[in-house]
């Protein structure tokens, strides 16, 4: 029995099968999904051949120690922003050497919003070893902590899955 549901299995089992026929190997970054996306991918069996690692980088400081994102951009354009999500995500490319690297960064909920950064805004991006891939940013609106969290997961494995493809 798989911890997570079927989509996110089916989602997991495809990012692997098609990471593995490149023979690429995957690291995650993530903020707001806490090792969810990580923890997705390792629920299948056989995934350490394609999965490397994930970076937990819940805080600035985290983000910047860990990934090496600037502190300048965290100061200037906040850490729920399309510029951190992308120095998240070249940040851990980087760091773990590896050939793909999804990033997310957000607001779960239920507090933490503002007007401008409403809770269920989260930013992610795909990097591959030739630049950033892909950007996309969320607003699942206020539907819960972990409804947004699981949402992110989804959407970051679609992401991958479609890069990896």
């Amino acid at each position: 029995m798989n911890v997570f549901n079927d989509e996110i299995t089916n989602l997991s089992i495809s990012v692997l099968e098609n990471c593995r026929n490149r023979k690429w190997q995957l690291a995650t970054a993530e903020s707001c999904t806490g090792g969810l996306i990580g923890g997705a991918l390792t629920d299948i069996a056989g995934s350490s051949d394609v999965f490397d690692r994930g970076f937990i980088t819940y805080t600035n400081i985290a983000k910047n120690r860990v990934i090496g994102v600037d502190t300048a951009t965290l100061r200037a354009r906040g850490a729920v922003s399309e510029d951190v999500v992308k120095e998240m995500a070249l940040g851990a490319l980087n760091t773990a050497n590896v050939d793909i690297v999804v990033a997310v960064t957000g607001i779960a909920g239920p507090g933490g919003g503002s007007k401008t950064r409403p809770v269920g805004r989260v930013h992610l991006a795909v990097a591959t070893k030739d630049g950033i891939a892909v950007h996309r940013k969320m607003d699942y609106g206020d539907i819960g902590r972990s409804e947004v969290r699981i949402a992110t997961v989804k959407t970051a494995l679609e992401m991958l899955r479609d890069i990896s493809a």
